[in-house]
């Protein structure tokens, strides 16, 4: 079974990428972190973002063309396809480490 097909890019994320590099040209010097500010700081002062929002629309219904195609194929969501966060997992575990301990205690007093 093949991957579940990942979710598309925004409007911002592709004018962003392809945006990048010219960014980096016209700041020399400019820090990662410092590239998101100045391409949201331009993205939010642009007119006419009719271009990237229709490349992102036809992104979004390839997506969905390909999620109906890889449920048609076998693949899921419904049965907890996602992925599971690790806090959950940890919290679980101390509190099985918590309730085993409790069960250590009360075989000791017996």
């Amino acid at each position: 079974m093949t991957d579940k097909p990942k979710r598309p890019l925004s409007a911002y994320m592709l004018w962003l990428s392809s945006a990048r590099e010219q960014i980096k040209r016209e700041n020399p010097g400019i820090r990662v972190t410092e590239i998101a500010k100045k391409g949201g700081e331009i993205w939010r002062s642009m007119k006419d973002k009719s271009e990237w929002e229709a490349k992102a629309a036809k992104a979004k219904e390839d997506y969905e063309d390909a999620v109906k195609e890889f449920e048609a194929n076998g693949g899921s969501t419904a049965n907890g396809g996602g992925k599971k966060r690790g806090k959950a997992n940890k919290k679980t575990a101390k509190k099985t480490k918590k309730a085993d301990s409790d069960d250590d205690d009360e075989e000791e007093s017996e």
